[in-house]
């Protein structure tokens, strides 16, 4: 059933907002280039009107703090079933961009920027050249899309392809109008798509259902992770919607980056947000937020729920100080925090920890 949406004017009697429309969606794009957090804050915009090598010429295109790239299509005057088709055959020559050809999109969008300086600048991150597109999403932008092509949709998405729509709504109120806009699909879902599917590096095989978590940053102290029996991620949306993803009793390998394997533990709750999370300490249960080492900062973000920092409870069957993290060549590795990878690097990585952490299958009562 298509999705619709609707903005209430807050009276006695509340009454409905009508709807409107941009002048162009050539307006909508321009205002996406001046304010990219109007479809991400996540996201780095890297190419705008990009002709591909077959003819056809790409909305926008944005990197993710993963290095994997978002091919974004608004749809103007194409039919819905045609925007799909278009942006699967342009996501096919995305997908074999290198390096070089990525960098050159970047320095003609910006009139002569360099991505690595835009990347580090926009992360805090260097761009790691071997992690650059070895994945990449899709996001359809439209007012609405009819039943069959949110079918379709829904379909490739429930095979792992890595594509989404964003709805936008125009609103009259008075002399202004109002944008609003809504998922088709939680965006955390399209992003862990992403996330399993890199390219060509070995054969596709099943998800072994062991899941790979990524823990670290600043401000984060593994620790305390160890002490309270917790993972968290926050600072963006990007990094803490995909610990939706877990659930009580799946087991995780958590890896810290640039340190290595720390630990593998049983998820024993769903995610919560920070302000709400509690651990047990030796005077009983407390707030996260009033005993972490980094809780203060924590608490600066917690009341922008895209900022906050969010908790999962997990059971840890074997861990390792940071000093004894498990670092192998070969061993799996991704920015995302949270993902369920199905690459044969996954398998050979999730066999060589079962000999380093000998309780990985222990229970504590």
């Amino acid at each position: 059933m298509p999705i619709k949406h609707a903005i209430w004017k807050i009276a006695e009697t509340p009454s409905p907002l009508t709807t409107s429309r941009l002048p162009s969606e050539r307006a909508l794009e321009d205002m996406i280039v001046t304010t990219p957090a109007i479809l991400s804050s996540e996201w780095l915009l890297i190419g705008r009107q990009e002709r591909t090598s077959f003819g056809g010429i790409i909305d926008l295109l944005a990197i993710a703090p993963d290095g994997s790239l978002v091919l974004i299509e608004l749809k103007r005057d194409r039919t819905p079933r045609e925007i799909v088709a278009q942006s699967l055959d342009y996501a096919s020559w995305i997908e074999e961009l290198g390096a070089e050809r990525i960098a050159q999109i970047y320095e003609r969008f910006s009139n002569g920027g360099n991505l690595d300086d835009a990347f580090r600048q926009r992360f805090g991150i260097e761009l790691d050249e071997e992690a650059l597109n070895q994945s990449h999403q899709i996001i359809l932008v439209a007012a609405e899309l009819d039943d069959s092509t949110e079918r379709i949709i829904g379909y490739l998405h429930a095979r792992d392809i890595a594509i989404n729509v964003l709805f936008f709504q125009v609103f009259q109120n008075a002399d202004e109008q109002l944008l609003s806009r809504a998922w088709l699909i939680d965006p955390g879902e399209t992003q862990a798509n992403a996330a399993t599917t890199t390219k060509s590096k070995g054969a596709k095989e099943p998800w072994n259902g062991e899941f790979y978590v990524s823990f670290g940053g600043t401000d984060r102290s593994w620790d305390d992770a160890v002490k309270y029996g917790f993972i968290s991620a926050g600072g963006g949306s990007w990094y803490s919607q995909t610990l939706k993803l877990l659930s009580p009793g799946n087991r995780v390998w958590v890896k810290i980056p640039k340190t290595g394997y720390v630990g593998v533990g049983i998820v024993q709750d769903t995610v919560q947000n920070g302000n709400d999370f509690k651990v047990t300490t030796p005077e009983g249960e407390r707030l996260a937020l009033d005993v972490l080492q980094y809780a203060p900062r924590y608490r600066e973000r917690g009341a922008d729920p895209e900022q906050a920092e969010y908790f999962v409870k997990v059971d840890w069957l074997d861990t390792v100080p940071t000093t004894q993290a498990i670092h192998e060549v070969g061993l799996f590795g991704n920015q995302n925090t949270v993902c369920q990878p199905t690459t044969p690097k996954w398998r050979h990585t999730v066999d060589r920890l079962k000999t380093h952490f000998s309780r990985w299958d222990a229970r504590r009562g």
